[in-house]
């Protein structure tokens, strides 16, 4: 892959100032591969680090309220709802992340950092149960974070 150098020149926080409030909404998700065994022990309670999914929760909520804090050009926004859940699969551990709000400007930057965070954080609790006896992660992998839903009424 051939990759050329972008020229930057300004940033520019975009302004919205009279766009309309609105109710808001949107839903991300994103997906962590995780061994067979590493799946038996969140579920079963036995990683070391603690509960996973109710931690990655937390983190999640917490990333949604501070999401201005870390993307530079997002505005800071009222967050009225958050909805963080977990699908299991075969080697999967699906996050799907509901945001929703009032205000001048979409949530979709807050639910796709949400999903991100919560990854992370799982990944961050099973490393130890994941690593193979080089201390790497072959299998571990996270994909598909992608925005499902966005709308305005």
């Amino acid at each position: 892959m051939n990759l050329t150098h972008i020229k930057e020149d300004r940033a520019v926080m975009v302004d919205i100032g009279d766009k309309p409030d609105l109710a808001r909404r949107a839903v991300a998700e994103g997906e962590i591969h995780l061994r067979h065994e590493t799946l038996e022990a969140i579920e079963n309670k036995k990683i070391e680090k603690g509960e996973v999914l109710g931690t990655a929760r937390i983190a999640a909520i917490m990333a949604i309220k501070n999401t201005s804090s870390v993307i530079p050009m997002c505005h800071h926004i009222p967050v009225n709802s958050i909805d963080v859940r977990f699908e299991k699969g075969e080697g999967v551990i699906k996050v799907i992340v509901e945001v929703k709000s009032s205000g001048k400007t979409g949530v979709e930057m807050e639910a796709l950092y949400g999903v991100s965070v919560a990854l992370l954080t799982i990944w961050d609790m099973v490393k130890s149960a994941e690593k193979d006896n080089t201390g790497n992660y072959p299998f571990t992998r996270i994909n598909n974070i992608r925005v499902l839903e966005k709308q305005k009424f």
